[in-house]
């Protein structure tokens, strides 16, 4: 097997493994607050929402610094310190007293949560930019995967085991992850062309905002993310209009899962469909076939028909973020290529903390089936903005960056 074959497969079990474990501890957020202390519904909700969100605040700030480290230093001892620092924070989660303090750790793990952006990024930089695609979609199936099997194997666990448990079990297998990164991976570190720059963080981030294509990918991405999420936290609502079942709880798992389904078959194909016709292109298809699935889902009557909508909406969520991450790799200079991955995990980050609360905004003032209103109108200006970006003249982002660097030295 091939050092690029072998390091793919590890991170694809790590991945498989990070995003699993990362989403066991979600369906019992709110239980496990409630057993320290004697709250009102309303101080377990609001702190629930905390608790959730601390995380993906300090992810959005730290993924470009992890990035730009990663460009210096390499992606391996990124990835080692990110593994395992998340598992001594879930571990630590586990032996809390205080919701503060369980608010705080939260905090930290988002801070040390650049593990996946890492390993994409890692595998994108070994990987020849023709076969991105396929590549980053094939390696996004781990994580789709764990995400997805994850929260059911938190809910047996913490039934079985109990809370503190399952984050011990959870936070072995994070070192587990981190563990198969130091053994079994080997970072080949590309050497940099002799009249390689080495940019600066203000020069990097005045690049981003004057590279037409790579700030409007981020700004899609971000986009797509507060599509995805806005819905998510509503879901059980909706499924409880559609169902006089008592186990609203399982069914809206299921509906929750028929996404990832979706997802998980179609991410590869996406990708490499991408390689092979052009990123814009299917990025273009991708997001009219979200706008497409999405709205039809305000006026469903059945539960079935739902969860068919869901899945038809994954098979094209499926290819987005594969695609948005090829288009990064196919720009991004070696110099640059982690931090400008960092940008746009952050981007995504961004979106996942706008997303619920727009999505609850949304619904508490026009009602939950008008989020899907919303929600597609997002998708179709992300259409519209790719589709105008196509429009204007190529740039290389490289010379941007120069011109930058440059413009910096003539102004000081």
């Amino acid at each position: 097997m091939s050092v690029q074959k072998r390091n793919f497969t590890i991170m694809w079990i790590s991945n498989f493994l990070v995003a699993g474990t990362m989403t066991m501890i979600m369906p019992f957020l709110s239980l496990y607050i409630d057993t320290m202390g004697d709250f009102s519904d309303a101080y377990v909700q609001k702190w629930s929402g905390l608790v959730f969100g601390a995380t993906f605040v300090s992810a959005f700030l730290m993924s470009p610094v992890w990035g730009r480290i990663a460009d210096k230093f390499g992606y391996k001892p990124i990835l080692i310190i990110n593994g395992f620092g998340i598992a001594i924070s879930v571990l630590l989660m586990g032996f809390v007293e205080s919701v503060e303090a369980f608010f705080i750790l939260r905090i930290f793990m988002g801070i040390v949560t650049g593990f996946i952006p890492t390993s994409l990024a890692f595998i994108s930089s070994q990987t020849p930019r023709k076969t991105a695609g396929k590549t980053m979609g094939t390696l996004q199936m781990g994580s789709v995967s764990g995400s997805l099997f994850g929260p059911i194997i938190g809910g047996l666990l913490a039934d079985t085991f109990g809370f503190q448990y399952t984050f011990v079990i959870t936070s072995v297998a994070v070192s587990i992850a981190a563990i198969l990164v130091i053994f079994g991976i080997q970072e080949i570190r590309k050497e940099k062309n002799k009249n390689a720059h080495d940019f600066s963080r203000k020069t990097v981030l005045a690049g981003i905002f004057h590279h037409r294509l790579i700030l409007n990918v981020l700004l899609i991405t971000s986009l797509i993310q507060i599509g995805m999420f806005s819905i998510q936290p509503l879901l059980s609502l909706y499924v409880s209009q559609l169902t006089n079942s008592s186990e609203v709880a399982l069914l809206a798992g299921i509906t929750f899962s028929a996404t990832g389904i979706g997802n998980l078959l179609f991410a590869r194909t996406w990708g490499k469909l991408g390689d092979s016709v052009g990123y814009e292109k299917i990025l273009s298809i991708l997001l009219l076939l979200a706008f497409v699935f999405i709205i039809p889902q305000a006026f469903v009557t059945d539960l079935w028909q739902l969860i068919i909508l869901r899945f038809l909406f994954g098979i094209a969520a499926g290819g987005l973020i594969p695609i948005t991450t090829a288009l990064i790799r196919r720009e991004a200079p070696i110099e640059v290529q982690g931090e400008l991955m960092g940008y746009n995990t952050s981007f995504r980050f961004l979106g996942n903390i706008i997303g619920p609360m727009f999505g609850g905004f949304i619904s508490a003032y026009i009602g939950i089936s008008s989020v899907f209103f919303v929600t597609g109108s997002l998708f179709l200006l992300a259409y519209m903005i790719i589709y105008f970006a196509q429009k204007k003249p190529v740039q290389d982002f490289e010379d941007v960056l120069i011109e930058e660097e440059l413009h910096a030295k003539e102004t000081s």
